[in-house]
C-alpha cells in the first residue's frame, strides 16, 4: 500500500500532537490537523486526503456532523472515529453518518495503525469492546418489525455474506469460505446495500444486529 494520508481532527492540541507523534511511520504521513469539524472541511479543499482520524465531540461542528459533510462532499475519504464515547448511541450515529470505523482512545498505538490501513482499503473497523457495546445496545431494546429478512427478500447467499461480514470477514476471506470470487463478493454487498437502504458495511452490522438476524451475534 502507498503512503496513507491523514488528517488528525481534535480540539485538543495535546492529543493532534501525541498522535502525530507515532503515526508518521509505516507509511502513514499526517498532512493536517484540525481543532474542529469546520476547520477541517475547510482544509480538505485544498488537500489530499485518505484518512480523517476525528474526534466526536467538538465545538462548532462536531464529529458525526464533520463525517456527514464528508460522506456527501468528499466520498472517497474515509472517516475513522477516535473518541473517549463507547455509548451506543454515538457509535450508532457515526456509522450511520458514514464512519467507516470507531476506536477508543483507551487503544494501543498498534491498534490505531491497523485501524487507519483497514479503513483506508475501504475496509470496516470497529474494537472489539465497541462491537460489544453495539451488541448490547441493540439486544436490550425491542426488535423493529420493518424490513425484516422477509420484507426484503434476501437471498440465501446474501444472508451468508451478510452473516460473514458481521464476523468481520473481509472480501477474500468470504470468498475463499464460500467458493466465490472476491468479484462476486463485491457484487452481493451492493445489492445488499441497496435492498436495506445502508450507506456502508458498518450500516449492514448495525441492520443485522439490530433485527436479531443471526443468534451468534
Amino acid at each position: 500500500m502507498s503512503e496513507i494520508k491523514v488528517m488528525l481532527v481534535d480540539d485538543h492540541s495535546m492529543i493532534r500532537f501525541g498522535l502525530k507523534s507515532f503515526l508518521e511511520d509505516e507509511k502513514i504521513l499526517v498532512v493536517a490537523e484540525a481543532k474542529n469539524g469546520k476547520e477541517a472541511l475547510e482544509q480538505l479543499e485544498g488537500i489530499e486526503v485518505d484518512v480523517v482520524v476525528s474526534d466526536i465531540m467538538m465545538p462548532e461542528l462536531d464529529g458525526i456532523k464533520l463525517t456527514q459533510e464528508i460522506s456527501n462532499i468528499h466520498p472517497s475519504i474515509k472517516v475513522l472515529a477516535l473518541t473517549m464515547m463507547n455509548e451506543s448511541q454515538n457509535i450508532k450515529q457515526m456509522l450511520g453518518a458514514g464512519a467507516k470505523g470507531y476506536l477508543l482512545k483507551d487503544c494501543t498505538q498498534e491498534e490505531l495503525i491497523q485501524a487507519i490501513k483497514t479503513v483506508a482499503k475501504g475496509e470496516v473497523y470497529y474494537s472489539q469492546n465497541v462491537t460489544q457495546t453495539i451488541m448490547q445496545g441493540f439486544t436490550s431494546k425491542p426488535k423493529p418489525k420493518n424490513r425484516t429478512v422477509k420484507d426484503i427478500a434476501l437471498t440465501e447467499r446474501e444472508i451468508e455474506i451478510l452473516h460473514l461480514i458481521c464476523k468481520e470477514k473481509s472480501n477474500p476471506e468470504i470468498a475463499e469460505e464460500l467458493f466465490i470470487t472476491s468479484r462476486t463478493v463485491e457484487a452481493h454487498k451492493r445489492n445488499l446495500l441497496e435492498k436495506t437502504g445502508c450507506k456502508n458495511v458498518a450500516g449492514l452490522v448495525l441492520y443485522a444486529v439490530e433485527r436479531d438476524l443471526f443468534d451468534d451475534l
